[in-house]
């Protein structure tokens, strides 16, 4: 008698472009190693035109077209559920974790939900963040896991929305870094010289491009800060850039295909955020022995650089300079001392092996073994 194997349902809003989304497809596509021990599928909540990553060709993928409603979201999710009857469902991002754990305590499945961002600080203010708090306080707690992309992410559902420790793994980004490498070495869109640096990030406030753009203009350097990503702050960023008579020094290049090829040509990288579950860019960034100016933000560079923020002045860590939130001058200090080549040089070897230790296999393994557990706690085995 053959055993049939169990299905693991993996969720998502969509695969339209983003961090999480990236996270999303790499996980899946490095799943295919154990395809012959349990039966994967992918559901989309939205069916979007567009589709920025591309999913392996052996999974099955349900569009649920909710148009981004959640009602709409679990209803279609409590179909797909009936339908494929799975074991375990693992999901990502905010919508997609309310719908999950909804279905799953309506069909017996067990249901782990993947925060990937500092839940306290991307859920602030009033409107309909505040109605997601609510629902995060109770949902959250009712799933049967919660893989949290750092210590921090985990520290703020514990201690905020009343979500078991006991619960809560924590897992960082996996990063390919022998892709980011390969696209690292391909043409650059344009020239890039000794002393350039970069940042990369959807231009939203809390992501704070405008900090990197103050600090860097704040310094002597000669070089050019480029301003990577696209985001609905473009138009102020550029203003900002010619009301700081910057327009030789900063670039602000939109959305670009392979980022790698120009961040691996600079100096030097910069976090400015204001708030993250864990920086993917950053880490990157660090791949490419880039040493990193960060901010001590909610949540993951502290932990990745492993040294925090000290009051006015710059932290040395494991792979670049730590600065508080917000702090100009400070980001600007950090910034002129990196600009000796012997201290960059050695945070940059510092910051690749740092990098090193969040590779995908490591990643995958993690989200296999959370797999494996909520199987077998739900009477499931793999083959």
């Amino acid at each position: 008698m053959t055993l049939e194997r169990p299905t693991c349902l993996l969720v998502i809003n969509s695969l339209a472009g983003g961090g999480a989304e990236r996270v999303f497809t790499t996980l899946i596509t490095n799943l295919t190693r154990f395809h012959d021990q349990c039966d994967f599928a992918v559901a989309l909540l939205d069916n979007e035109q567009f589709e920025a990553y591309v999913l392996p060709d052996w999974i099955k993928v349900y569009r649920i077209d909710s148009k981004a409603n959640l009602i709409a979201g679990v209803k279609g999710l409590c179909a797909l559920f009936r339908e494929l009857r799975p074991a375990v469902c693992i999901s990502f991002l905010t919508r997609a974790n309310f719908a999950a754990i909804v279905a799953g305590r309506l069909y017996g499945c067990r249901t782990i939900v993947s925060e990937r961002v500092n839940t306290t600080a991307h859920l602030a203010g009033g409107g309909k963040n505040a109605v997601s708090r609510f629902l995060v306080r109770m949902l959250y707690p009712r799933a049967d896991g919660v893989i949290a992309v750092s210590q921090g992410v985990k520290d703020t559902l514990v201690k905020d929305f009343a979500v078991s420790p006991d619960r809560v793994t924590v897992i960082p980004n996996p990063f390919d870094i022998d892709n980011i490498a390969n696209l690292a070495i391909q043409p650059a869109p344009f020239e890039i010289a000794p002393g350039d640096w970069a940042t990369m990030g959807r231009l939203v406030p809390t992501k704070n491009a405008k900090l990197a753009i103050r600090a860097f203009v704040a310094t002597s350097s000669r070089g050019k800060l480029f301003v990577l990503g696209d985001g609905p702050l473009r138009s102020e960023l550029e203003a900002l850039v010619h009301e700081l008579d910057a327009v030789d020094r900063v670039r602000i290049c939109g959305y670009l295909e392979n980022p790698y090829a120009v961040v691996g040509r600079c100096d030097a990288y910069i976090l400015p955020s204001d708030a993250e579950g864990f920086p993917n860019a950053m880490v990157e960034a660090m791949s490419l022995g880039k040493p990193v100016v960060a901010t001590d933000c909610p949540s993951g560079p502290s932990e990745i650089l492993e040294t925090v923020a000290v009051s006015g002045e710059p932290s040395r860590g494991r792979g670049g300079m730590l600065v508080e939130c917000g702090a100009v001058d400070m980001m600007a200090r950090a910034i002129t001392a990196l600009h000796d080549s012997d201290l960059r040089n050695n945070l940059g070897k510092l910051a690749r092996e740092r990098a090193m230790e969040f590779s995908v296999e490591r990643s995958t393994l993690g989200f296999w073994q959370v797999i494996t557990s909520n199987l077998a706690a739900n009477g499931g085995r793999v083959q």
